[in-house]
């Protein structure tokens, strides 16, 4: 198994039940570009245990080709049982690209995987396997620690103990990477905010990979440490996120 992996098996569960969801708003304009005729082909590259699917689907016409590659067994297995519709994949999503004839898909999705992808390699395979007519669609979701409080607070937290973590380490211009390789990059995005109770956002941070780094480097002190903070800002036995969450439809390859 490659370190890479290691990040998120073992995880699946955990992170499938607590990981917030996609506003709905970011996938609506899958209609203003998706082929009207035929059977739309879909991969989800990156695809964890499938909860961009989840915001992905409804939008789809109910005859589309959908197939799912992540690298990690544990985050295929779940996802598997919760859309067995779709055909996995294990392997990266630029391998599974690289080995897809050209202009055999009409639709390519990363969500939050993006950060992990050698995404050079990613956009440069995601445009050679689209149609004429095919999206490029970048998600993500972003904890918005600009607005202070609690979401700074624990940004603080994991550049304290979370070893070689940075707030700003998926600071990379998504829409300039994109608009190397696309002729149109359209920006969509949504500010919303996720009330939790302290045991759930425990659990959200324990599914990150920066708190596992933490946990690996100085133990149970980091989840104390989550306790307190909660404890700090926690009203009625709940705190409060905020996000913005973007969706970038990139268009038509050079």
């Amino acid at each position: 198994m490659s370190t890479f992996e290691a990040k998120f098996d073992g995880l699946a569960n955990n992170y499938d039940q607590a990981r917030p969801r996609y506003p709905a708003e970011l996938f609506q304009h899958l209609g203003e570009y998706l082929p009207k005729t035929g059977r739309p082909r879909v991969l989800d590259a990156g695809s964890g245990t499938g909860i961009a699917l989840e915001g992905l689907l409804p939008h789809l016409p109910a005859d589309a080709t959908v197939h799912a590659v992540d690298v990690s067994t544990d985050m295929i297995r779940v996802g598997r049982e919760k859309f067995p519709q779709v055909v996995w994949h294990e392997g990266t999503a630029e391998g599974y690209l690289a080995s897809c004839p050209s202009a055999s898909l009409d639709l390519v999705v990363a969500a939050q995987s993006y950060q992990w992808m050698d995404r050079a390699a990613y956009v440069r395979e995601a445009a050679r396997c689209l149609g004429p007519a095919g999206v490029c669609l970048v998600v993500q979701n972003n904890r918005n620690h600009a607005a202070g409080g609690f979401a700074s607070a624990y940004e603080d937290l994991l550049e304290e103990l979370s070893p070689g973590y940075s707030r700003s380490y998926r600071s990379f211009d998504i829409a300039a990477e994109l608009g190397g390789v696309f002729t149109q990059v359209e920006r969509r995005a949504a500010d919303w905010n996720q009330t939790l109770t302290v045991e759930e956002f425990v659990a959200m941070s324990s599914s990150s990979t920066q708190a596992q780094r933490a946990v690996a480097a100085v133990g149970p002190v980091f989840y104390a440490r989550v306790r307190q903070l909660c404890a700090l800002h926690e009203a009625g036995g709940r705190v409060e996120l905020p996000y913005f969450s973007e969706a970038f439809y990139a268009l038509r390859p050079r």
